[in-house]
């Protein structure tokens, strides 16, 4: 007697398909994650900071952007061309700004342009105020911000600066403001 033909090839075939399927998703489960450490809470906004009713914090104070304490001083790029980022200065010696506030950014931006107004808009009233404490001269806000690609991933954290200049190469400030 013959033996009828086997068809266990196609059958093997789906069965080995479907056990190398489950072992890749047993696998994609149970393979260990890379877990960042929790981010420790933001310090508290300085009292001279301008806020948005219901902004959202950044995530953590570790900011891919720059991003400075009130009253550290720095060279900033706009005014010194020999850097491309801002960098952190001592106060006693040359440079190009000083942080004077910590603004929030308000939530439901949606273009850059949006960003920069919300940050004058913020900054404007803590730059006056710092003005007028220092007894004249002429002096010009600028603004740190995230960009637009950083905000829309929760970053909402900006600094407020106050410097001497608007021009390359004009005069520095060569101690900190006065309070």
């Amino acid at each position: 007697m013959t033996q009828p033909a086997r068809r266990s090839g196609p059958l093997l075939a789906l069965a080995v398909v479907l056990l190398l399927t489950a072992g890749a998703v047993t696998a994609a489960l149970l393979w260990p994650a890379t877990r960042r450490p929790a981010a420790a809470p933001p310090p508290s906004p300085s009292p001279a900071a301008s806020h948005s009713p219901t902004p959202s914090p950044s995530p953590s104070k570790q900011l891919p952007y720059p991003w400075y304490p009130v009253g550290s001083c720095l060279d900033d790029p706009q005014l010194s061309p020999v850097i491309t980022v801002p960098q952190g200065q001592d106060c006693a010696t040359p440079h190009d700004a000083e942080a004077i506030g910590n603004p929030t950014l308000p939530d439901g931006l949606t273009k850059e342009s949006q960003l920069g107004m919300a940050l004058v808009k913020a900054c404007t009233p803590v730059a006056l105020a710092w003005e007028a404490k220092q007894g004249g001269g002429t002096w010009y806000p600028l603004q740190l911000e995230p960009s637009l690609a950083y905000y829309q991933q929760g970053y909402r954290d900006a600094t407020c600066l106050l410097a001497a200049s608007h021009a390359v190469g004009g005069p520095k400030l060569t101690a900190p403001l006065k309070q």
